[in-house]
């Protein structure tokens, strides 16, 4: 009598007979040697690829320190459905606490301004927010976890905001587009030569110096620098720059105040050195400050060197004066945190940088072109449009 049929015969059933294809031997050596696999399915894949090599469920099981039974349900569910057989299959879970309406009723007021819902906030929060639900009778209680799950489902973040303006400035497009011409080396319409510059031109106004009551501690091992909170005031300063955006050369000074006087004090430095002095033409891009603010200003230049010429930025939109970058820049490299023992320190802090930077500055990659800002105003265009009719069915 054969092996097979005295097993039938006492009852006992036969182990699964395992054959593996190449392509499934070797996806289960990848996921039983993978390092981020997870450990169920390493284990599942290590027993079938033990089965495969015909050893019996005992040995297997004393191999992966499970149970029989654990090694004969997954050589079977293998042999029945190969790799989907591995699988978890689903699973029922708890059922749910909340309804799909109070979900969508939670998101609906996340998304309105608290204000129109009679609460005085200006933002909601996620703990603000589950308390009201829960006074507005939508549920009956319910976490801020549980909450904030919901809104990151959607991706809905009601505690923050932008600001935007829209152009003022009814020759908008038209001064954006001068500023970006040259940028590009053009103006009107015909490319400047290599004795013509362009200069951005702006004031970062009141930078203070705050004397730290205590020294500042500098970074160590699992620790940030340390700057102590209290300060007391030193006074405040004016830094006023003008940036070569071809030469990535940046001419600066400190002042009191800004003001006309202090900026031709700044126009003065940059156009009585080459090569601005002999230069064709040097355009001055500047925003609306009142320190260069109008027609009188672009006179005001003029008279005093008669190559220099003053384009404005529309108004509302320095963002398109390149100054602005190495402004960020000082900001976040030279003021901040701000910690000195009196404007003194604080200018040559300044002008040290400058020096610092000239040393190895690259002209900024500037991106924004007038096709760019074609598209903007079209945007912005299209959105006003559909403002009355929003407004309307609000």
């Amino acid at each position: 009598m054969s092996i097979t049929k005295w097993l039938l015969i006492v009852g006992v059933s036969q182990a699964v007979q395992i054959r593996l294809s190449a392509s499934e031997r070797n996806g289960l050596g990848r996921i039983a040697r993978g390092h981020k696999s997870p450990a169920r399915d390493k284990l599942r894949a290590q027993i079938v690829l033990d089965a495969a090599r015909g050893l019996p469920n005992t040995v297997i099981a004393h191999r992966c320190g499970v149970v029989e039974d654990t090694v004969r349900k997954w050589r079977g569910r293998f042999a029945a459905d190969r790799l989907e057989g591995l699988k978890d299959l689903p699973r029922s879970g708890r059922p749910p606490s909340f309804t799909p309406v109070q979900v969508v009723e939670v998101k609906a007021l996340a998304c309105q301004i608290p204000a129109d819902a009679d609460v005085p906030l200006a933002r909601w929060s996620c703990p603000e927010l589950a308390r009201h639900v829960v006074a507005a009778g939508v549920v009956e209680s319910i976490s801020t976890s549980t909450l904030r799950r919901w809104l990151r489902a959607d991706a809905i973040k009601p505690w923050q905001y932008r600001s935007w303006i829209f152009p003022r400035d009814p020759d908008f497009a038209a001064k954006a587009g001068r500023v970006l011409d040259l940028y590009a080396g053009i103006w009107e319409g015909e490319s400047l030569g290599v004795d013509e510059y362009v200069i951005s031109s702006d004031e970062k106004t009141s930078i203070q110096a705050r004397c730290r009551c205590h020294p500042s501690l500098p970074p160590g091992t699992a620790r940030m620098m340390r700057i102590n909170h209290d300060y007391e005031r030193g006074g405040a300063l004016a830094y006023l720059a003008a940036y070569d955006i071809e030469g990535a050369r940046v001419f600066g000074r400190c002042e009191p105040s800004t003001g006309i006087t202090p900026f031709m004090a700044l126009v003065e430095q940059v156009m009585t050195q080459e090569p601005y002095v002999s230069a064709k033409r040097v355009f001055w891009v500047v925003d609306n400050g009142s320190s260069h603010r109008g027609k009188k200003a672009i006179e005001r230049l003029t008279k005093r060197f008669s190559n220099a010429v003053m384009v404005h930025t529309p108004v509302h939109a320095s963002w398109l004066n390149q100054i602005e970058i190495y402004f960020s820049v000082v900001q976040r490299k030279v003021v901040t945190p701000n910690d000195f023992t009196d404007l003194a320190e604080v200018e040559d802090r300044l002008l040290t940088f400058e020096k610092r930077y000239n040393a190895t500055a690259k002209p900024f990659r500037w991106k924004f072109t007038r096709n760019d800002l074609d598209d903007l105003l079209t945007r912005i265009d299209r959105h006003q449009a559909a403002e009355p009719v929003l407004t309307k069915a609000a």
